[in-house]
C-alpha cells in the first residue's frame, strides 16, 4: 500500500536514512530515503542525502542544499601539482605552530585574520595563511609563514619589533620592510627591516614618530621586497599602541 503524504512528511522529519520498512509501509512494498531535520515541520536545519538527489548540511552557520554528486578524480598533472602545493602548505603552517621556541601563537593567527578581514575576505586565519602561501609558490617565489611577533618596546620613537621566519625554502628572503599605518588598509609608512637570514626580520629602536602618536591604534605588516625570494608572502597584519 503506498504512503500517504502525510505519512511520506511524517517519516521525512524523523529518518535520517533509508529503510526497507517505513511506518504506514505495512506490505514494505517502497522504500524512502530522507534527510533528517533538526526540528519537526517547521525544521531550523536538516542534514544528510535525500534519496541520491539533493543534501543537506550545516555550512560555516548557515543552513544549506546541494545537488548530490559523486566527485570524479581525475588526477591530472596540473591536479596533482595544486594538492602537492595545498599539502606543502599546510605543513608549513603545522611547522610554524610547532616551533620549539618561537610557534606561530595567537597574535599571529588575529594578523592573519586581520589580513583575511582586509581583503574582503569571511574565512579563518588558517584558510588565510594557506592561500598566501599558495598563491605565493604558485606565481614562483618562497612561500614564508610568520610566527611569534614580538614588540619588545612600543615608544614611538624607538620602536622594536622582532618576527620570526618559517620559510619553505631556508634563507630565501634577503629584503623587506615593516608597514605602518592607521587602519590595516592603509598600511603607507614604510620601514626597511633587518634581516637574519632564516631566522628573523626586525626592526631595532627605529623611529617612527612621525607617523605614530602615543595612545592611539596602529597596524604593521612585514612584506618582502618586489623580486625577493619570498616576494608576495607577506605576514599578517599586526596591531598595537603606541607609548
Amino acid at each position: 500500500m503506498p504512503l500517504t503524504h502525510l505519512e511520506r512528511l511524517c517519516y521525512a522529519i524523523a529518518v535520517p536514512f533509508r529503510l526497507a520498512d517505513p511506518p504506514g509501509n505495512r506490505h514494505g512494498k517502497e522504500n524512502v530515503a530522507v534527510a533528517k531535520l533538526k526540528a519537526p515541520l517547521m525544521s531550523l536545519g536538516a542534514s544528510g542525502k535525500l534519496a541520491d538527489t539533493l543534501v543537506f548540511m550545516p555550512w560555516k552557520g548557515l543552513n544549506c542544499v546541494r545537488e548530490y554528486v559523486i566527485p570524479s578524480n581525475p588526477k591530472t598533472a596540473l591536479q596533482t601539482t595544486q594538492r602537492g602545493i595545498l599539502t606543502d602548505a599546510v605543513a608549513l603552517i603545522h611547522t610554524a605552530m610547532a616551533h620549539a621556541t618561537n610557534p606561530l601563537a595567537s597574535i599571529d593567527q588575529v594578523a592573519y585574520a586581520a589580513l583575511a578581514s582586509a581583503k574582503g575576505r569571511i574565512i579563518t586565519w588558517f584558510n588565510q595563511a594557506v592561500k598566501l602561501c599558495i598563491d605565493v609558490s604558485v606565481a614562483g617565489p618562497v612561500a614564508c609563514v610568520y610566527s611569534d611577533m614580538t614588540f619588545t618596546t612600543k615608544t614611538a620613537g624607538a620602536i622594536d619589533i622582532l618576527l620570526y621566519l618559517n620559510e619553505e625554502t631556508p634563507s630565501s628572503l634577503v629584503a623587506g620592510k615593516f608597514y605602518f599605518g592607521s587602519t590595516k588598509t592603509n598600511l603607507i609608512n614604510a620601514k626597511v627591516a633587518t634581516v637574519v637570514a632564516g631566522v628573523s626580520v626586525a626592526l631595532a629602536a627605529e623611529d617612527c614618530s612621525a607617523f605614530l602618536t602615543a595612545g592611539v591604534k596602529a597596524y604593521v605588516q612585514f612584506r618582502p621586497d618586489a623580486a625577493d625570494g619570498c616576494e608576495g608572502a607577506d605576514s599578517g597584519i599586526y596591531n598595537f599602541y603606541a607609548a
